[in-house]
């Protein structure tokens, strides 16, 4: 089969962490046992047993070597040319099963229609032409020929085997347009009106003829490739150009070759213990309302009729509601009718009408509902500030273990590093956590993780003032202990907490509720 042109993996240098391609799911029953990473809920496709989930870290270089066994095996029982083959398999998004279970199901003519490419089969029959045969075609004879798009005569004019020829400098600006202006690779089809026959891999190499436009065009079909498969997903680690494969969809950890470790279910940071699904709402939400409730908390108020959120701009306390279909008076104050208030507004003294209270009522449950969001997202938003601040004491941690060298080994200084790994882990927990709890229905079970929570948070922030505070390299010796007894204690609270989570998934103890604040 025709080859096709490789890329180089960016290197990643010393900082590539071992790759986990293996990961247990489990409960614990006490304080003692350990838990490895979670299956959440949500994830589109579960295996029978969790502990079946594996994955591997994917080079560009293996990206490409693993479109070409697909094709291959492909190839094997078509036995069609590999252009022609990578052009239907994209069709089909790169799934062996479906193509297969099409081919033998439809007709060649209409499989290959459907695939937008020319019947081959039908090109070998048709007297075996020379010009019919190859995927590039050149339309040349005695007579003057006219390029198809700049109607200029052309002596050897190019096409995709559907019979539409042009000139090379109109397929060159064409197909540069297409990749470097729209960001097009398998879909690019022949510049014939109303014809749908795509150009394959190899006809495009030829006749692009621009070493740029085809390292974009090979990127963005690499791109296609692992974005149509399911079982595939790109790092999302800036500059980190490897893929995730693993062996069934899960909303599982996975960890790159770059260090970064993200959910393989939907693609963001590992978000334990809270779900996919969960997690997106919240990310919208925060992105929708967060700045803005707090503002509207502190400035505004709705008017008790229309519920429209009013700001205050004088000091007068007579609103009118300039909500067209509204205008209600009001008083600002106690949020009753301003008709009863006559001479004496500013006491309020008609506060304990029926209208009155209905009002205030009503403004309460709003201002509780708002309030209880931002309880939630301000402890989210502080421990995400902490962990970021707490990432630049891995570099703090490296300059003391320098400092050590001379004293103590290379092995007896690594409680440092292991010590801000627990941290920075109990951190994220904590963050996600506040997440969880936010969608969490009040309950028994409720109240326990929460409890959890608050002794992880206490145990968290002990390890956290040690590290930063306590540490010198005068009195590393006496603080080692400490800081081993802290990480201990910090990672069994966490797995006490996580593990009372997935024990809640499992026994559906949890009940979550959509987010009533507007």
């Amino acid at each position: 089969m025709t080859s096709d042109t490789e890329f180089s993996d960016e290197d990643h240098g010393d900082s590539h962490r071992s790759l986990h391609s293996h990961l247990t799911t489990g409960t614990c029953d006490s304080d003692e046992d350990i838990c490895t990473e979670i299956v959440l809920p949500d994830s589109p496709h579960r295996t029978p047993e969790p502990d079946d989930f594996f994955y591997q870290v994917l080079s560009v270089e293996q990206i490409v070597q693993h479109q070409r066994n697909i094709i291959d095996e492909v190839n094997n029982v078509l036995n069609l040319s590999p252009q022609v083959t990578r052009i239907i398999l994209n069709h089909f998004k790169w799934d062996k099963e479906r193509l297969f279970e099409n081919y033998f199901e439809s007709s060649p003519q209409e499989f290959f229609q459907r695939a937008h490419v020319v019947n081959p089969f039908e090109k070998k029959s048709e007297l075996d032409l020379p010009s019919t045969s190859k995927t590039i075609c050149t339309s040349s004879c005695s007579s003057q020929k006219f390029c198809g798009i700049c109607l200029s005569p052309c002596n050897e004019l190019k096409g995709v085997g559907c019979g539409h020829n042009f000139c090379a400098a109109c397929w060159k600006q064409y197909l540069a347009n297409k990749t470097c202006s729209e960001g097009l690779a398998n879909t690019i089809a022949c510049p014939s009106a109303n014809c749908d026959i795509l150009v394959d891999y190899v006809s495009f190499l030829k006749l692009a003829d621009d070493p740029e436009v085809i390292e974009r065009y090979q990127q963005l079909i690499t791109n296609t490739f692992v974005e149509c498969n399911t079982l595939m997903r790109w790092c999302p680690a800036p500059n980190c150009t490897c893929a995730i494969k693993a062996n069934c969809v899960e909303a599982r950890p996975v960890l790159c070759k770059c260090g970064h470790q993200f959910c393989f279910g939907c693609g963001e940071n590992w978000h334990e213990p809270v779900s996919c699904s969960w997690h997106k709402k919240w990310m919208k939400k925060c992105l929708d309302d967060s700045e803005t409730s707090n503002w509207i908390a502190q400035n505004t108020k709705e008017c008790p009729k229309c519920n429209v959120t009013i700001e205050k701009d004088g000091g007068c306390n007579h609103m009118v509601c300039k909500n067209p279909a509204c205008r209600y008076d009001f008083c600002w104050v106690c949020l009753g009718s301003w008709e009863p208030h006559g001479s004496s507004w500013y006491s309020c003294n008609r506060f304990d009408e029926e209208e009155a209270k209905q009002a205030r009522l009503a403004q309460q449950r709003y201002r509780s509902s708002m309030a209880r969001y931002l309880h939630y997202y301000n402890r989210y938003m502080n421990h995400m500030q902490s962990m970021k601040m707490e990432n630049k004491l891995y570099a703090n941690v490296q300059a003391k273990i320098d400092d050590m060298q001379e004293e103590m080994s290379w092995i007896e200084v690594q409680f440092l590093r292991e010590g801000v790994d627990v941290l920075c882990q109990c951190r994220s927990t904590l963050m996600y956590s506040y997440v969880f709890a936010f969608y969490l229905g009040n309950n028994n079970q409720k109240i326990i993780f929460e409890d959890n929570q608050r002794d992880m948070e206490m145990a968290t922030e002990k390890i956290s003032e040690c590290l930063e505070r306590e540490i010198t390299v005068k009195n590393l010796y006496e603080v080692k202990q400490k800081v081993l007894d802290l990480s201990h204690y910090c990672q069994k609270r966490r797995n006490v907490l996580l593990c009372h989570v997935r024990e809640g998934y499992e026994k559906d103890w949890w009940e979550f509720i959509e987010d009533t604040a507007t």
